[in-house]
């Protein structure tokens, strides 16, 4: 359930934003209560507790007194710019640096972008925003 390469309430608060990002849990949702995530998972609600304060501390959860914790109205979105945002960071310009060091020009990478592109419509396989 859990690995052993990162602290487990930083996975918490993880899998919360994949399902965030996912639409498993949408604004203004109730997020499960530490004791039943705690009690689920069988770890410590205080843990559960840390991760679920680090997503109030990025704008992701709000806390409704007495009630239990919720995703923010904005959280999916400001989670999809974050994400977007690596991508272009870490996917595309890493690709177009790539291409620049071994010659390959930049018309041939996009020319190739947009026949992965078509072989995915080709497929039956929906773009994003299409399904």
């Amino acid at each position: 359930m859990f690995d052993e390469r990162s602290p487990i309430y930083l996975q918490v608060a993880e899998r919360v934003r994949a399902d965030i990002v996912n639409g498993a849990l949408s604004g203004d949702e109730p997020v499960t209560s530490t004791t039943q995530y705690a009690t689920f998972h069988r770890i410590n609600p205080a843990t559960v507790a840390k991760a679920y304060q680090q997503l109030v501390d990025e704008g992701l959860l709000y806390k409704k007194r007495g009630i239990g914790m919720f995703v923010t109205p904005a959280a999916r979105s400001v989670l999809l710019g974050q994400r977007r945002e690596r991508f272009f960071t870490e996917v595309v310009d890493a690709m177009v640096e790539e291409a620049r060091t071994i010659g390959v020009p930049l018309d041939e990478v996009i020319e190739r972008l947009r026949q992965a592109e078509g072989a995915e419509a080709a497929h039956g396989t929906p773009r994003r925003g299409e399904r």
